[in-house]
């Protein structure tokens, strides 16, 4: 009887034994990669708007009725080429007027010295007073007072006359011409005669959020030092072509807009085709280098509540991290920024399906 009971306890032992070895999770095999750094260069895609180096609007230094429109739309002008030409008789007359008003002036000095020599003979043979020599001087400098001011009257009136010929302050390209012969033009016009474009170099403008800025000042050290060393960047035309010219970021404002939270970035790019042109669209394409950075692949992550969460391997068991990433423009792969480290190792796919504390094989 002793030797069934025995018996019998070590049938139950056995069969506990075996049901706890079965109820052992199993490890399961999963892709996993050790982290590492590498280098890496991105391009960073940006709307642009394309300006002119310069776009001068054109507006009349005078008033007058436009007697002739000497250009037309879309023509290429040189410096000091005439635009328009407004109406010259007014402006004539004033410099025939101020001019014989020098004459006049310098009549009068001419006497006024005469009479001042004389007074001056006068004074000296005690003829005349003290009082009446200076009496004559002061005349004389009145009269050369008044030459003066004729003379600038001159000036005055030829530099109007000049102005009935609107020239072109630079070299560049005609705009839009809203006016033609007959309209009377003036200085306080709501618009202007037209615009000349210099558009030998062009201003490609875009805007970078302020993550993006302080990424460029981390990776280069400063403003000043990013746009002295970033790569050339390239341009993409409305239409979905690249542009074959290169260019350069020439310079970053220095404050964030309130309302968009962004700061502007201008590039220049040269145009020797004349493809660009002012008031373009384009996307501009910066390549950026980034060193010495950790990249996973967005399948080894998972989100809970906004947060990002990779699964190391430790001790042959998933142990659910937190990660802080950026994602990379190819829209599979993420920059990690903190919460990993070189020689950690990661379930690199398929995280969703894993559970905290799962063994790995």
């Amino acid at each position: 009887m002793v030797k069934k009971i025995l018996f019998f306890a070590v049938v139950v032992v056995l069969l506990c034994a075996c049901h706890k070895k079965d109820q052992q999770p199993h490890a399961t095999t999963h892709k996993t990669m050790e982290i590492d750094t590498q280098t890496v260069t991105m391009t960073g895609t940006y709307s642009a708007a394309i300006q002119g180096k310069q776009d001068i609007a054109i507006l009349p230094q005078v008033g007058g009725f436009i007697t002739k429109v000497c250009v037309t739309e879309g023509q290429r002008v040189a410096t000091g080429q005439t635009l328009f030409e407004i109406d010259r008789v007014n402006f004539e007359a004033a410099l025939r007027v101020a001019e014989a008003n020098v004459k006049a002036a310098e009549a009068l000095v001419a006497t006024n010295q005469l009479t001042y020599d004389s007074k001056k003979t006068l004074f000296a043979q005690n003829v005349i007073s003290q009082y009446d020599l200076q009496v004559a001087e002061n005349a004389l400098l009145t009269a050369k007072a008044q030459l003066a001011q004729a003379q600038a009257g001159v000036t005055n009136a030829r530099k109007n006359l000049s102005y009935t010929l609107v020239k072109s302050p630079c070299n560049g390209v005609i705009g839009r011409l809203p006016f033609r012969a007959g309209t009377l033009a003036s200085p306080q016009m709501p618009e202007p005669l037209t615009t000349v474009s210099d558009n030998s170099d062009m201003y490609v403008y875009f805007s970078m959020n302020e993550a993006q800025m302080l990424s460029l000042v981390k990776q280069y050290g400063s403003v000043e030092t990013a746009l002295r060393e970033l790569p050339d960047v390239k341009l993409q035309l409305c239409d979905g072509t690249p542009y074959e010219q290169d260019g350069r970021i020439e310079s970053m404002s220095g404050v964030i807009d309130k309302q968009t939270g962004s700061i502007s970035v201008r590039a220049v790019f040269p145009n020797p085709g004349k493809l660009l042109l002012s008031g373009g669209s384009c996307n501009i394409l910066i390549p950026l280098v980034r060193e010495h950075v950790i990249i996973i692949p967005q399948e080894s992550t998972y989100e809970i509540q906004n947060k990002v969460y990779v699964y190391r391997v430790v001790n042959g068991k998933a142990l659910a991290t937190i990660v802080e990433v950026e994602p990379m423009p190819d829209g599979k792969h993420y920059i990690v920024n903190k919460g990993l480290k070189v020689g950690d190792v990661i379930i690199a796919e398929g995280a969703g399906l894993v559970k905290e504390g799962d063994p790995v094989l």
